[in-house]
């Protein structure tokens, strides 16, 4: 009886531990909400090629590789928003993180209410779309020196 008693233990411990792993992955630090989108409908074919490209090399964790097939998906179809948002995502884990902030906003304007574009929280940390445009320094500079 004790030995059934020692396995069921185990069994419990073993059971417990792997619930802790997986909800452990599924917190928001390991989130998919800022894994790389895959190409739309719209996508035309070379486009749409790099993002699957670019999409192989961001899983596993290739930034510039991913970043240089995204570079790519952007210039083959300038208005695709996923393009933009894939490129942004590298960037971001890559860092600089400033780098992806101008690739978010522009995949936010082309794909107006896209939750997953809008709802990211690497978008999220940039703000809105509206204050996307540079403030004036008070030396009256759109925030570059001459």
């Amino acid at each position: 009886m004790i030995h059934a008693t020692n396995t069921t233990i185990w069994r419990g411990a073993t059971f417990l531990l792997v619930v802790l792993a997986i909800g452990g992955c599924a917190s928001p630090s390991h989130s998919k909400k800022d894994a790389p989108l895959l190409p739309p409908k719209n996508a035309n074919s070379l486009a749409a090629q790099r993002l699957v490209e670019g999409n192989q090399l961001f899983a596993e964790h290739q930034w510039t590789a991913a970043i240089g097939k995204y570079e790519e998906a952007v210039q083959a179809q300038p208005k695709l928003a996923e393009a933009h948002y894939n490129l942004g995502v590298a960037l971001y884990r890559k860092g600089p993180v400033a780098a992806a902030r101008p690739h978010f906003i522009k995949a936010a304007n082309l794909a107006p209410g896209h939750p997953v574009i809008w709802n990211a929280p690497p978008f999220r940390k940039y703000g809105n779309v509206e204050s996307a445009d540079p403030e004036p320094a008070s030396d009256g500079h759109m925030g570059h020196q001459h």
